[in-house]
């Protein structure tokens, strides 16, 4: 097993989609990368804290590569928009990889310098030593499944994981 610790915009989007993913075992969310203790959602999203919201995932290597994990990651988000997902602006909602190992930093770079050329724009995604996670309120635990009929998941994260799903 080993964890990673993705940041791409708004986390009920990346856990939504991940949790489809063979070789997921679990994905946590969170916030990291700031300079509070213990940040709340409403204080991320105020958007003082320098806290990103992140997926921390824990995925079995025998199923899933870590470098096979980043390029779902880079399919599901724009790496090229500096704090901003969709309509969701702010640095909360940047794009990151907080690595946890230094062979998580070398193949992030690698998956970065590959994938560049695919992209009309530079990727702008952070890459960063992996600090304190903080975990989220529960209520944003598995927000997509408990909360199907709210409005973001109906018009957000259901035509992003049906674009997923669909691509594979």
């Amino acid at each position: 097993m080993e964890i990673a610790t993705l940041g791409a915009g708004c986390f009920w989007c990346i856990e939504a989609i991940l949790l489809n993913v063979t070789g997921i075992v679990s994905i946590d969310v969170g916030y990291t990368g700031g300079n509070i203790e213990n940040p709340t959602y409403k204080m991320v999203c105020e958007g003082n804290t320098g806290h990103a919201e992140v997926a921390q995932i824990t995925f079995d290597t025998e199923k899933i590569s870590y470098e096979k994990l980043l390029s779902i990651f880079f399919d599901i988000h724009d790496p090229t928009t500096l704090n901003k997902q969709g309509n969701d602006t702010g640095t909360q909602y940047r794009s990151a990889i907080y690595f946890h190992t230094d062979e998580q930093k070398i193949i992030a770079e690698n998956v970065i310098k590959k994938i560049q050329p695919v992209f009309n724009n530079k990727i702008v995604t952070e890459i960063s030593h992996s600090e304190k996670f903080y975990l989220a309120e529960d209520y944003h635990q598995d927000y997509y499944n408990n909360n199907k009929n709210a409005a973001y998941c109906n018009f957000v994260i259901k035509p992003k994981v049906e674009k997923f799903l669909n691509g594979k």
